[in-house]
């Protein structure tokens, strides 16, 4: 008889899928002028943040559910100034990329999020250079460049945007690893949106009020209160749904979890939206891609579990992951608090970050979920 732990889990992965795709497919219905036509895409962010960082502050300050950690203003300075800046751009060049181009597209240029975390990781020095990696990301590169070949509406525009945008977030991965972790400072997603969210709110009004705020004064804006309300709140339930599946899932099961979601998501795009058209090149090249993905995730996987069970054998760390993999009522302990605040040995290249809600930069983070983004991306 299946257990109700287990049947938890399972309806939080389902949770973490639907709310993860809708994010997405709710962003796009709104932005798009054949839609509800608000091309507006760096306000709609301004909401998200704004939203969530209200909510965050009730819940820190006001009904205190969650304690404040230890922020001094050197640390505010030095990493949560830097880090929100990224945040707030991967957020503003990921909405921008829906007014150009389709969901389904844009699920396949996410594959290049291990690639560009990856090269960002080697940069900043937190990851090296290795061969069997190496050849996963030219896999995956190759698979990327013929999907986009065989992208019959191909914009450079929004692809533009969207890669910008993955290496933008991608950077704030290295970031969240190296400043925060570093340091020892460990956020929750409701710590996360409480710091984060309004700084993000005030780097991204620069950009609105030149870009966007003249624009808006001349046009018919469409403000409707529950469409941007429920657009909100879809997104900030995704960042506590993704929370959620971290403490009750192993890697290999979240990462399944991921790549079964942008398959669904592609296929519920081009049924939301008609005019996303897919192309059998775009199957193929997404496939080549999502095996060099497959392929990164194992080394990782396989690369954590070396570095948590070194003198484990096979056979015992095979029972071990197994059990890890069903046990759905682990509480998710920060490996920065289980190896007394060093921040753990992982690295930040491992790229399963939703987009759609980043604002969880726990090592085990990192490490366990893909891309997907704010969801604005917050999703």
């Amino acid at each position: 008889m299946i257990g109700r732990p287990l049947v938890l889990t399972y309806l939080y992965l389902l949770l973490y899928i639907f709310l993860s795709s809708g994010v997405i497919l709710y962003n796009k219905w709104v932005l798009s002028p054949k839609y509800f036509n608000f091309p507006y895409p760096i306000t709609l962010t301004m909401i998200h943040m704004g939203f969530s960082g209200l909510v965050a502050f009730i819940l820190v300050r006001v009904l205190k559910v969650v304690a404040p950690v230890k922020m001094t203003f050197e640390i505010y300075a030095t990493c949560v100034i830097p880090i929100s800046a990224f945040f707030a751009s991967s957020l503003w060049f990921g909405n921008t990329a829906y007014l150009h181009i389709s969901v389904a597209f844009i699920q396949m240029l996410k594959a290049l999020m291990p690639v560009a975390t990856f090269v960002m990781a080697v940069i900043c020095g937190t990851d090296k250079l290795k061969c069997d990696v190496f050849t996963n990301m030219l896999l995956i590169s190759v698979g990327v460049v013929i999907s986009s070949y065989g992208e019959i509406h191909f914009n450079v525009v929004g692809t533009l945007y969207q890669v910008t945008g993955i290496f933008a977030e991608a950077l704030r991965l290295v970031l969240t690893q190296v400043l925060l972790q570093k340091k020892g400072l460990t956020l929750n997603p409701v710590t996360s949106l409480y710091y984060i969210a309004p700084c993000s709110f005030v780097f991204l009004f620069i950009p609105w009020y030149l870009l966007e705020q003249p624009e808006m004064e001349v046009s018919q804006i469409r403000f409707n209160f529950w469409i941007f309300f429920s657009n909100a709140l879809s997104a900030l339930a995704l960042n506590f749904s993704i929370f959620l599946v971290i403490g009750r899932t192993g890697a290999v099961t979240i990462r399944v979890a991921g790549v079964l979601k942008d398959w669904i998501l592609i296929a519920l795009s081009t049924v939301i939206f008609p005019e996303s058209t897919i192309t059998g090149l775009n199957i193929i090249g997404y496939a080549i891609a999502l095996v060099g993905v497959v392929m990164y995730n194992y080394l990782k996987v396989r690369e954590g579990r070396g570095l948590q069970l070194p003198s484990e054998s096979v056979v015992d760390r095979t029972a071990k992951d197994w059990k890890l993999d069903k046990k759905s009522s682990d509480l998710y302990i920060p490996n920065s608090v289980k190896d007394g605040g060093g921040g753990g040995n992982e690295s930040a290249s491992d790229p399963k970050v939703d987009e759609e809600a980043p604002l969880i930069p726990s090592s085990r983070t990192l490490s366990h979920i893909g891309r997907s983004q704010v969801t604005s991306h917050t999703a």
